[in-house]
């Protein structure tokens, strides 16, 4: 097996809205499709409240497992966006007005004949010495300090961040995976089938029942970063079937 550079990341999203079913995640969803495709390998996610301690609880225990965090929610205007206090605390560092981020939307607010309200300007607080992540749908921005990536919840407003930060990431190798279509059921795979995942510990291999009519069958799907390796686990996976079949017919 080739070398391969395993990058790993964590998800926390923050909001009551979320728990209650107020607001329907699109998030998660979507980070996680654009992690896969860089090679980061998301490893965890967790939704907390808008309460503090539960947020820098989850933030601390995340930050030092993973290689990246990503948030989302909480870095509005409200009073109950309590993300940037949260994060600032958890490194221990005051949580400002950020020059810049009140600049840019003191700029944006003018241009629109609004006024700067203090509402408004509590989206430019963040850590200190957090950079920014650049917002260009609304201007406010996200910001990253440490290994912590602080997005807003607002799904465009997301994905918009998402796209700025992606290229300043390390990505590891990513993962390759084929689908082999096992024409029986899980019961009577599932002990071949963890046998061959024993004997090929650097693959990942998931099975995913169908049932048609009054068929049952199982999409088997076989993951890793070599290509080598890959092909092995699926010559096992195809060797178990026919080993499977002959003895139906036997």
């Amino acid at each position: 097996m080739t070398d391969a550079t395993i990058v790993t990341a964590a998800i926390l999203a923050i909001g009551d809205e979320l728990l209650s079913g107020r607001t329907k995640d699109k998030n998660i969803g979507h980070l996680a499709q654009v992690l896969t495709l860089v090679g980061i390998d998301l490893k965890e996610v967790r939704i907390v409240p808008d309460d503090e301690e539960e947020i820098v609880a989850a933030l601390n225990a995340l930050r030092a497992r993973y290689t990246y965090v990503f948030t989302s929610g909480g870095i509005g205007p409200t009073h109950d966006d309590i993300t940037a206090d949260a994060v600032s605390r958890a490194f221990g560092v005051a949580c400002i007005h950020d020059d810049e981020a009140m600049a840019l939307l003191g700029a944006m607010y003018e241009r629109r004949g609004l006024d700067f309200t203090e509402a408004r300007q509590r989206m430019a607080r963040m850590p200190q010495g957090a950079r920014h992540i650049p917002n260009a749908v609304s201007t406010a921005p996200g910001f990253i300090i440490g290994n912590v990536h602080v997005m807003a919840g607002v799904p465009q407003v997301f994905q918009a961040m998402v796209d700025a930060l992606i290229p300043q990431l390390q990505t590891g190798t990513p993962v390759q995976s084929r689908s082999v279509l096992s024409p029986f059921g899980e019961g009577d795979i599932g002990g071949p089938l963890a046998e061959v995942q024993k004997a090929h510990p650097e693959t990942s291999i998931g099975s995913y029942p169908k049932f048609v009519g009054r068929n049952f069958s199982t999409d088997i799907v076989i993951r890793a970063r070599d290509a080598g390796t890959l092909d092995a686990a699926e010559n096992a996976v195809r060797a178990m079937l026919d080993t499977i079949a002959a003895t139906r017919s036997a």
